[in-house]
């Protein structure tokens, strides 16, 4: 280890290791980026669903949290990897958006990613993976809307909506 000096004279730090590494490429760098992922999905995994685990967060200042909603789980955090920085961002627009899901769209990124990963040591090229999740989220469209059904409310009749609105709001309360 060196230390050295910028143009505007702060130090730096010259690390005699740093010729050895190498930076991984190819399918390695993609198989590290999907680990990290599901890294991520993996520990939100056990919080989800009606018998879900309450996790126990210590910030670095000392204080603890104990929650099992995932938005808080992804906040407090600390990632370094991009891919699973990306999922925290996942989680945080979709609490932004819709206000809800963010534990199962991490979750479902994850499942998405195994499966993108076992494509992957098929041999199957990446674009193609896109494609076919591309493809596959058509059709589940194409499905939700024909399955759907459409209610009409107005001021005279909101019992509907108040029907929607007590069953989205039953996990919260």
């Amino acid at each position: 280890m060196a230390l050295a000096f910028d143009e505007y004279g702060r130090p730096f730090i010259i690390l005699k290791e740093q010729d050895q590494k190498t930076r991984l490429r190819g399918i390695d760098a993609q198989k590290a980026n999907i680990s990290a992922g599901k890294a991520v999905a993996r520990i939100l995994r056990t919080s989800l669903g009606p018998k879900g685990m309450d996790k126990i967060l210590q910030s670095p200042d000392g204080d603890v949290t104990i929650t099992n909603d995932g938005a808080t789980i992804l906040e407090q955090m600390d990632v370094d990897n991009q891919i699973a920085k990306l999922m925290v961002e996942l989680s945080r627009s979709q609490d932004y958006e819709i206000g809800d899901g963010t534990t199962g769209v991490v979750v479902m990124a994850g499942a998405l990613l195994e499966q993108a990963e076992r494509l992957l040591e098929r041999g199957i090229h990446p674009i193609r993976i896109a494609e076919g999740y591309e493809m596959a989220s058509r059709i589940a469209v194409e499905h939700l809307e024909h399955i759907s059904q459409k209610f009409d409310f107005g001021a005279s009749n909101i019992e509907p909506l108040v029907q929607t609105c007590m069953t989205t709001l039953s996990s919260k309360m």
